[in-house]
């Protein structure tokens, strides 16, 4: 006998067939309908799959559309468009929590990415129904043309809607920390795209209202709801770098009476520095520079004390940390006028480039039109030609300029909302800085990045900051590149690197010797570089309690030099770059594997920056 015979197992349709007519009765009607129901299970399963891919994107394009029509002042489309993303969501949410979907998603490893967009369903009906909607009726009520009445702020609006933004502000933040704890799926990258893409969404949207609310909360104080209030306006110059942004150039005093600004008190740079204080006969009698009367503490005078600081206006602010900055300038302001101020603000001709475009241009006493395309230039660039050899001619210009912008957005504004718009991009960018001397509306601003205060916190960070060591002008042609990347979070230290990458793009030029030179340098350093070098001062803030192991420049280990401010250490190196080139430091760290989202802040110079992170998120 053959054991072996083939018909005994028979894999045909046939020997499948003769095999079936074997069983019992009710085990073939139960095989029969097993089968049925897994076929159901599993189309029941896809289509549920289907409708809640469609209705998630739907729902994230919608919600997109809200939040721009939101920040366009547009309350009626952004209602519409909150409304499909809410009825999307739902659509979404009840496919994805249907029966086959919570039972294959209860299936270890398999239902890892059901469970994932279970939890992506949840937060898009949480970001319709709890922000999206909401903040469109808010929109409503608090939309530009309604905040701004010819020259006045609305700032009893302000204060009647703030409850209301801190709600908002709340809901979208709780909602951000949801979106954040969605699990990370075992597999299928469209659903960690899909993630992604949301978490990326409401991060940006707690963030952009929590700056809102911030606002709210700050403007009717500062802006003289209490009483007048006072600022000294300052207008950086990033053709010289400086840590905050630029050299100090002309000032503005800014007053606030009610949400109503004025501006008076125009002067240059040199009200702060060594002046004629009168003549007698022919002879000039020299009024000393402006002195500030501030403690900064040990740290700041062990890193800066060198420069003299706090006598000589040109080295105020080569720290990145703005109030130190501030305060000098408050100080020697008054010490100088004789008169009180409540606070500073700064602000660079990008900035005002952003802001004639909003309101439109201004015309100079000599018929000149000053614009939105040629503001950084002018005063950046052509101006120092135009007077190569007149500088109290160059400063007026400026100062003509500049009050000329201010005066005209104190006036009537035709477009409240495209001046609001540009003053958000500006101090996105980081164009407008702000210190307040009112303790309770300091530390508010600490909490928005108007303030730019080098922040006393153990997340992973790094700040590139330049300086121009020559006293030229050069940094108008400077290029940035920057990168920060880092290990993963295994262990207590982790290595890290911050590539930094400066091009002087000042190539085949014929440059003035205010712009070229390097008036600057100590005489007796000499410097073997062609006209139109870059000298500078490269300074990297990093994470706390970072170590570095070693820098190189162009490929070649070099010394850097170990500073501590706010109790985070930096490291600074010194480089010439000359017209044309470009030049590398990379500097290589041990730093603690602290938990939370690396942050690169970047210094207001001409250029714009977008660095590249690539650090793990740790969990604490």
């Amino acid at each position: 006998m053959n054991i072996f015979a083939r018909n005994r197992f028979d894999d045909s349709s046939d020997g499948l067939r003769r095999r079936l007519a074997d069983l019992p009765p009710g085990v073939k009607w139960g095989a029969a309908v097993a089968s049925l129901v897994a076929l159901i299970f599993v189309g029941w399963l896809g289509l549920q799959g289907l409708t809640a891919k469609s209705n998630l994107e739907k729902a994230r394009d919608s919600a997109e559309q809200a939040k721009d029509a939101l920040l366009s002042g547009n309350s009626e489309d952004a209602t519409r468009f909150a409304e499909n993303a809410q009825f999307h969501a739902r659509q979404a949410q009840a496919a994805t929590h249907s029966v086959p979907w919570n039972i294959a998603a209860a299936v270890p490893l398999i239902g890892s990415p059901l469970k994932t967009t279970q939890q992506i369903s949840d937060v898009v009906v949480g970001l319709a129904d709890d922000v999206l909607l909401p903040g469109a009726t808010l929109g409503a009520g608090l939309s530009p043309d309604k905040l701004i009445n010819g020259t006045r702020i609305n700032l009893k609006l302000l204060r009647e809607e703030e409850p209301r933004l801190s709600e908002l502000s709340t809901a979208a933040a709780k909602l951000d920390a949801q979106a954040q704890a969605i699990s990370n799926p075992a597999y299928l990258s469209l659903i960690r795209n899909a993630r992604s893409q949301l978490q990326g969404q409401t991060s940006r949207l707690a963030h952009l209202l929590g700056n809102t609310s911030m606002a709210a909360k700050l403007a009717p104080s500062m802006l003289g709801g209490d009483g007048p209030r006072t600022y000294l306006m300052g207008f950086q110059t990033p053709a010289e770098a400086r840590g905050t942004g630029g050299l100090l150039g002309g000032f503005a005093v800014l007053r606030f009476d009610n949400g109503i600004p004025t501006v008076d008190s125009l002067v240059s740079n040199i009200e702060l520095g060594v002046r004629c204080e009168e003549y007698v006969g022919d002879h000039c009698g020299i009024a000393a520079a402006a002195r500030a009367e501030v403690d900064l503490g040990p740290e700041f005078n062990t890193v800066y004390g060198w420069a003299k600081p706090l006598t000589d206006y040109r080295n105020s602010n080569l720290s990145p940390h703005f109030p130190y900055a501030a305060q000098i300038w408050k100080s020697m302001w008054e010490r100088r006028s004789g008169k009180t101020i409540d606070g500073v603000i700064a602000l660079d001709p990008v900035a005002l480039s952003y802001v004639l475009g909003a309101i439109g241009p201004v015309t100079l006493a000599d018929g000149e039109v000053i614009n939105a395309d040629n503001v950084v230039e002018l005063t950046m660039s052509t101006a120092y030609s135009r007077f190569a050899d007149d500088d109290i001619a160059r400063k007026k210009y400026l100062q003509d300029i500049a009050g000329a912008v201010v005066k005209k957005m104190a006036g009537p504004i035709q477009s409240p909302r495209k001046l609001i718009d540009a003053i958000g991009k500006a101090a996105g960018e980081g164009r407008i800085s702000v210190w307040s001397a009112l303790p309770a509306d300091q530390k508010l601003l600490e909490g928005t990045p108007l303030a730019h205060v080098v922040p006393d916190d153990e997340a992973p960070f790094a700040q590139v900051i330049i300086n121009n060591l020559a006293g030229n002008k050069m940094d108008y042609y400077l290029k940035r590149e920057i990168e920060y990347a880092a290990d993963g979070c295994d262990g207590d230290m982790r290595n890290s690197t911050i590539t930094v990458r400066l091009t002087n793009t000042a190539t085949d030029r014929p440059l003035p010797d205010n712009v070229a030179g390097t008036p600057g340098l100590d005489k007796e350093i000499p410097l073997d570089a062609p006209r139109g070098t870059m000298v500078s001062s490269v300074r990297v803030f990093t994470t706390k309690g970072a170590k570095l192991i070693n820098v190189s420049s162009n490929g070649e280990r070099t010394s850097a030099v170990t500073h501590l401010e706010n109790g985070r250490p930096s490291f600074e190196v010194q480089v010439a770059i000359p017209p044309g080139q470009s030049g590398d430091l990379v500097f290589r760290l041990s730093e603690p594997t602290s938990p939370g989202e690396a942050r690169v802040p970047v210094q207001p110079l001409v250029d714009n920056v977008k660095p590249k992170i690539s650090v793990p998120a740790c969990s604490g």
